[in-house]
């Protein structure tokens, strides 16, 4: 039996009271939070043998919950990032056509680092951009650098999007070689991820199968309007149908994209609906008031990054479970949740003109127990209390932003950042402390992860799209058409 006793700090429990606790002290038994206190005074000499973390000057709370990004992305930041339009066109065939499974090991190891020093216990890894599923070494290779790191990690792989088959390249023996991937091949290798890593690391690591959008006949990245998403298709339902008998059969969660469109025909048949209580959505940009009312029948959650034109107060006013991302790392955002959540209230105050909406504590349950509620991990995660998993972030609050040391809720969501994180524990083990990470070693996971992202660049030919930063100009304009990378010619 090991025990930590965390004293002296300011504790935001977000327990269903809401608690603070001034100079409180929480005592961490093995992987679980055995007693919390409102007197460090009075903790302290009832359990002389266990290590003492001492938090003066700092904040206890629950572990952050980043509900959904992508495995891949930490390898490519800003690449494409000048060319919005054509982001999507540019990653998603280097994902299917010129990584290996290498690169998604170095993917896993430092997005799993940068989560931590970050202050976040659990994260979402989508594999790729539409996920990619055909080979599920990725999905498993990327989940080594989440058990090595020890943050919980939740990948989520599956069917990517129409046409089916899929075209994707594998490298062998240095030589690619191009495949067509039928659905039920996909399916085949997303069970193959669950059956191998779901549960694995004490439990730490899950898979969650996800398709790319729920409704593949439409388009994946943006709303649709009525006038074409008009009546599913037997691909949607057939999809559907697969995707629910499957997370059945594994008992897993799902989770997938959705914008304006999606919901609606995916509700036309509920039997086939990507929707309900074990699904969560992220995006949902555009969603009309019908489709929101639908989330809210089928109790569906929903996920949402920073900048999405999603009807999030809509939502949440009708009882929609509601969660704050990163969406990370490429191409021009962080796993910063702290700052992704102080973004988010920010563009709904601009986008309302109204300064009282999502106030700072409602801000700070989307990335705590709201985020944990969405991943259906809320019984175990999102808040510090009595037999709740061990998940503790202590921010350091001697800062000279931070200080006054008041009002601890707004001091987190206007102005901490992720990197004021000073020491994380997740199933009462320590993994950083006082920012220095004890379970990995960063210089070498950096090295490597380098080293990939060369590679993947080289390989594809994507060194123009390593753009400069556009010295002088208002108004970003280029000298020729973007070349969009092909894939590889098939080598014997």
């Amino acid at each position: 039996m090991t025990e930590t006793l965390l004293l002296h700090g300011t504790i935001v429990t977000m327990n269903p009271a809401r608690a603070i606790i001034e100079d409180g002290a929480v005592l961490l038994r093995d992987d679980r939070i055995a007693e919390i206190f409102d007197s460090a005074a009075e903790a302290l000499p009832k359990f002389p043998a266990a290590r003492v973390i001492d938090c003066t000057g700092k904040a206890i709370i629950p572990g952050l919950v980043d509900a959904h990004g992508h495995a891949g992305h930490s390898l490519i930041k800003t690449l494409g990032a000048d060319t919005p339009s054509l982001w999507m066109r540019i990653v998603t065939p280097m994902y299917f056509h010129y990584t290996t499974p290498e690169f998604w090991l170095a993917d896993g190891y430092i997005s799993a680092l940068d989560r931590l020093m970050m202050g976040v216990t659990a994260g979402v890894s989508v594999v790729g951009s539409a996920p990619r599923s055909d080979d599920p070494a990725f999905a498993i290779n990327h989940t080594k650098g989440y058990e090595a790191v020890g943050i919980r990690g939740i990948v989520c792989t599956g069917p990517a999007g129409m046409p089916w088959p899929h075209p994707t390249t594998r490298w062998i023996g240095g030589k690619p070689k191009r495949f067509q991937v039928s659905f039920d091949e996909m399916i085949a290798g997303a069970e193959a991820v669950i059956e191998t890593v779901n549960g694995a690391a004490d439990g730490r690591i899950k898979a969650f199968l996800t398709p790319f959008t729920i409704m593949p006949s439409i388009d994946p990245s943006n709303p649709t309007t009525p006038d074409r998403a008009a009546v599913s298709t037997a691909e949607d339902r057939m999809q559907g149908r697969r995707i629910k008998e499957t997370a059945a059969k594994h008992g897993v969660r799902i989770h997938s994209d959705a914008f304006a469109g999606h919901v609606r025909m995916a509700w036309q048949d509920p039997e086939t609906a990507i929707l309900g209580p074990n699904v969560h959505l992220q995006h949902c940009i555009g969603l009309s008031l019908e489709e929101v009312d639908i989330l809210a029948e089928s109790g569906t959650h929903m996920t949402h990054s920073p900048g999405g034109r999603a009807p999030v107060l809509e939502m949440m006013q009708r009882g929609v479970n509601v969660a704050i991302t990163t969406d990370g790392t490429a191409p021009r955002i962080t796993f910063d949740l702290l700052q992704a959540a102080r973004m988010a209230q920010l563009a709904h105050r601009w986008r309302t003109q109204d300064q009282y909406v999502l106030p700072p504590g409602k801000v700070l349950e989307m990335i705590t127990i709201d985020a944990a509620k969405a991943l259906g991990m809320d019984g175990e995660v999102g808040s510090l209390e009595v037999g709740k998993k061990a998940d503790v972030t202590i921010v350091n609050l001697r800062k000279p932003h931070l200080v006054p040391n008041w009002m601890v809720v707004h001091r987190l969501i206007y102005e901490a950042v992720g990197q004021d994180a000073d020491t994380v524990i997740v199933d009462g083990r320590v993994l950083m402390e006082n920012r220095q990470v004890l379970t990995a070693d960063p210089e070498a996971i950096m090295v490597e992860a380098e080293e990939q992202s060369w590679a993947v660049v080289k390989r594809a030919g994507l060194e123009p799209h390593l753009t400069p930063p556009g010295w002088g100009m208002v108004h970003r304009t280029f000298e020729a058409p973007i070349q969009l990378p092909q894939p590889p010619e098939e080598q014997a």
